[in-house]
């Protein structure tokens, strides 16, 4: 699979990040096969979060891959924290805790990446910057990012923080696609040129921060997923026709057209079907026309200006 480097940093990524939220799903020997599939793929990046399934989801993986120092080596594991019932929590004791419990689940020393999970608008940069300052010393922690944080918030964190924040996870898909779409409608009266993120997507470019797709299927926020959906006749049908023209999946199809973009993303998969992230990965090796890219995005009901 095609590989780039996770935002500013050394880190050597996949294009293709297995999202482990659903793997509580599955009983012992599914999620051995599956974990095991993945591997094989050559999809060796892992994201997960200490709210998936309370944990579980965690322990499962570990288990399931059979955790151990050699493991450990030919995987990258990327956890979130800061999501609490009825709240966000971003104190530095809590970070803390919060990766001490994730690594025990985990069965490692350390995650290659920690991302806060969504923002909390109680947030004390200086805290952070106390815990990740603490994280990278002891080598629990060895990159840090955010989840679905605009420019803004970024920067202040930034304010306090001194280590580069490599990634962003957004929600991002064909049918989710404002950060985008907004790009395209600069200084115009309609609703697709509201600016709701911040112009995030600019700013990540310029900041050398990859953004991470999540629910790359999904339309709304977990209403479905597009593909198949008789509520998008149009778009299934332009996407249709480009998998067969290219002999895949549509699930390929769409997950090229995020990959086709030069913002260099790193979509989340969120399936535990290996077939499906088969296909998933199989869009690492097509490259779409820009015709073909743009006929995606207009069926979808996004308007050119």
């Amino acid at each position: 699979m095609r590989t780039f480097k996770l935002g500013s940093s050394a880190l050597e990524v996949p294009a293709v990040a297995v999202g482990c939220m659903r793997i509580n799903g599955l009983d012992k020997p599914e999620a051995e096969r599956f974990v095991r599939s993945a591997m094989e793929l050559g999809a060796n990046f892992f994201d997960h979060a200490d709210i998936y399934g309370a944990g579980e989801c965690e322990e499962i993986f570990a288990d399931a891959i059979g955790m151990n120092p050699t493991v450990r080596e030919g995987i990258i594991l990327q956890s979130k924290c800061g999501i609490r019932p009825g709240r966000f929590d971003f104190s530095k004791e809590h970070i803390l805790d919060s990766v001490d419990k994730i690594l025990q689940r985990l069965r490692t020393d350390y995650l290659d990446v920690l991302l806060l999970h969504r923002p909390d608008t109680l947030v004390e940069p200086e805290e952070v910057a106390e815990a990740f300052d603490q994280l990278e010393k002891s080598g629990k922690v060895r990159h840090f990012g955010v989840s679905n944080q605009n420019p803004m918030q970024i920067q202040l964190l930034k304010k306090a923080v001194k280590q580069p924040l490599v990634a962003n996870q957004l929600q991002l898909s064909i049918t989710n696609s404002n950060m985008i779409s907004q790009g395209f409608n600069v200084n115009m009266h309609n609703d697709s040129a509201v600016n709701r993120d911040g112009s995030v997507l600019d700013f990540c470019r310029l900041h050398d921060i990859t953004i991470q797709p999540w629910s790359p299927f999904q339309y709304g926020f977990f209403e479905g997923v597009f593909l198949g959906s008789e509520k998008f006749p149009e778009l299934n049908a332009a996407i249709d026709e480009l998998a067969a023209r290219y002999d895949v999946s549509s699930t390929t199809i769409a997950m090229a057209w995020l990959l086709r973009h030069p913002a260099n993303m790193q979509p989340v998969t969120g399936t535990t079907n290996v077939q499906r992230l088969q296909d998933c990965i199989k869009a690492t090796d097509i490259r779409l026309t820009r015709e073909e890219w743009y006929s995606i995005f207009t069926a979808a009901g996004n308007v050119l200006p």
